[in-house]
């Protein structure tokens, strides 16, 4: 990431990292939009580290062959998607609390005041329902 960064500038907002899949909110610089770009350079520089068998395309069987993605709306929307990001781990059974996953942005998260470190030991309840995997 930090490669693609370097040379398609984003911001990561927030990050999880679970055993089948992961979550992350982009801030992306003004007039550009152009996530694909930055999936695919992400997705092409892991695999060419990753001893992986391959599917009939000869693309390494690591990834999903999409993505989905969410323009933020507004203030409101992008709190649910950070806790919906953050709370992914305790959703699937890996954590008993947000701060337990080691593999988040979180703690960076409550250090920046967002939330308590406490936080995520319960579904949040703007989040209640989604199932966006």
């Amino acid at each position: 990431m930090r490669e693609v960064k370097a040379k398609c500038p984003f911001e990561i907002q927030a990050m999880v990292v679970l055993p089948d899949h992961l979550h992350t909110i982009w801030r992306l610089p003004d007039n550009d939009a152009d996530y694909s770009r930055r999936w695919r350079d992400i997705k092409c520089a892991v695999s060419k580290g990753i001893d992986a068998p391959m599917n009939h395309r000869r693309e390494k069987l690591v990834w999903q062959r999409r993505f989905w993605e969410h323009v933020i709306r507004d203030v409101d929307d992008w709190r649910r998607h950070l806790d919906y990001v953050h709370f992914n781990p305790v959703k699937h059974g890996l954590a008993r609390c947000a701060a337990d996953w080691p593999y988040s942005s979180f703690l960076r998260c409550v250090e920046r005041g967002w939330y308590d470190r406490d936080w995520g030991c319960d579904e949040p309840g703007g989040i209640r329902g989604w199932a966006l995997e």
